[in-house]
């Protein structure tokens, strides 16, 4: 499936140490999952983890859930050991957190082959370099660390991220500049949905094409939020519509609603439609 259409909605974190929640993730309506050998796994438990991960994506049984591992970093004393044990298990692409550097990408890439990368953007130094990252030949994805970012930046939490909005920001234009997908942040309190909901609605209007969450129950309204409306797809086809009959009668434009439809309209409504019929063909196979 094209990235440009293929969902990205909701994008889950799971312990790569919890065999439980391994085999739950395969009945999740999530679009993607990222399997955690990093943070969530303590230094103890990270051998034992990446073997079953391992096993468990060579099994399969995923379905067209959208597969990424996020590995500790190369220059820790797991990365090379999560490396070698993902090689052919069949995940979809690979995570690397702190990524600053185009030669962090260029190490990764040689170590591991024919995998999708994708980067952790959670570090002043990574945010600057983001159009550098982006344009990487093997870079699939940017991940918001935003926890990160408050931490490095010494900026305050607050319910509107304004703190944050340049750092999102620059991420984004760097993402869309290179044809990349871009995941907005996670939302700590898994347990409050009126807040997550409110800040997945500032993401998908900043133009994110997901959300990162931490826990299942933070799933159905991430997916909610970060799908076409009923409105946005009947807009776009009534668009469509409108603008291939002003083109038969010899006119450059249309008008629905009493707004002007241009070309570029259309390119953002048939792209609309296409991530409406990606979501429902998903959600016909998870």
């Amino acid at each position: 499936m094209d990235l440009r259409a293929r969902p990205f909605r909701s994008v889950l974190y799971i312990p790569a140490s919890k065999a439980r929640a391994l085999e739950k993730a395969k009945t999740l309506p999530v679009d993607a999952i990222i399997f955690d050998l990093e943070d969530a796994v303590a230094a103890e438990e990270k051998p034992a983890a990446r073997k079953l991960l391992a096993e468990m994506l060579a099994e399969g049984g995923f379905g067209p859930r959208f597969c990424i591992v996020r590995i500790n970093g190369l220059d820790t004393e797991w990365g090379a050991d999560d490396v070698a044990a993902l090689r052919g298990a069949g995940a979809h692409a690979v995570l690397l957190p702190k990524v600053e550097t185009t030669a962090q990408l260029d190490a990764l890439g040689d170590a591991i082959p024919g995998v999708e990368l994708w980067a952790m953007m959670e570090t002043p130094r990574g945010v600057l370099n983001a159009d550098a990252l982006a344009a990487h030949p093997r870079l699939g994805g940017f991940v918001m660390g935003t926890n990160d970012l408050i931490k490095e930046l010494r900026c305050r939490p607050r319910p509107d991220r304004m703190p944050l909005l340049t750092s999102l920001g620059q991420c984004l234009l760097a993402a869309r500049a290179h044809g990349i997908v871009a995941i907005d942040g996670v939302y700590n309190a898994f347990r409050d949905e009126e807040g997550l909901r409110a800040e997945c609605a500032q993401g998908r209007d900043l133009g994110f094409d997901g959300k990162s969450l931490i826990h299942p129950d933070q799933v159905a309204a991430a997916n909610a939020v970060f799908a076409p409306t009923v409105a946005e797809i009947d807009l776009s086809r009534r668009q469509i519509a409108a603008f291939d009959e002003a083109r038969r009668k010899g006119l450059g434009i249309a008008v629905v609603d009493g707004r002007i439809v241009e070309n570029l309209h259309i390119v953002t409504a048939r792209e609309t439609l296409a991530k409406a019929a990606a979501i429902a063909e998903l959600e016909t196979v998870t």
